[in-house]
Formats: structure tokens, sequence, C-alpha cells
């Protein structure tokens, strides 16, 4: 399987992650999804009332400068860590 299968396999595992997955998880993933599938951030800073997709935005921005192939072979580690996490506490 390919990178790219492997980063879509993963991405799909990722929307079955339990509710108690940490914020901070959930916007690493964002971040680097975004990297993965998009590149570096494209847009401008959303307002500072609009703190989710500021909180999103931000988390794009820390990955900026990763390859899309780092960003995926990032993000496949991470989504195969919260699984473990999620087993073992299950």
């Amino acid at each position: 399987m390919g990178l790219k299968e492997d980063f879509e396999e993963h991405a799909e595992n990722a929307k079955t992650l339990p509710e108690s997955t940490s914020n901070e998880d959930k916007l690493i993933l964002y971040g680097l999804y975004k990297q993965a599938t998009v590149g570096n951030v494209n847009t401008a800073r959303p307002g500072m009332f609009n703190m989710r997709d500021r909180a999103k935005w931000d988390a794009w921005k820390a990955v900026e400068g990763k390859s899309q192939e780092e960003a995926m072979n990032d993000y496949i580690t991470k989504v195969k860590q919260l699984k473990e996490q999620a087993a073992g506490s299950a």
C-alpha cells in the first residue's frame, strides 16, 4: 500500500476516535491533515472572535514547512498512537 492510500485509510480511522480524544490531539491531527492535503497555510488568520477556526488555523500554521509526505507520515503515526491509547484505556 502506498503512502497516500495508507494516509487515507488512517484519515477514515481517525473519524472513529473516541469522544474522549483531547482537543489538543484533534488540533494536531487537523493541522497535519491540512498540511498533507493542501500544503502550507493559504488563508488569513481568522479574527479573535472566531476562536474555533483560529485554533484550527494556528494548528495548521504550526506544521507549516513540512512536506506533504512528512505530514502524512506524522498524521499516520499520531492516529496509531491515539488508537493505541484508546484501546489501552478501554
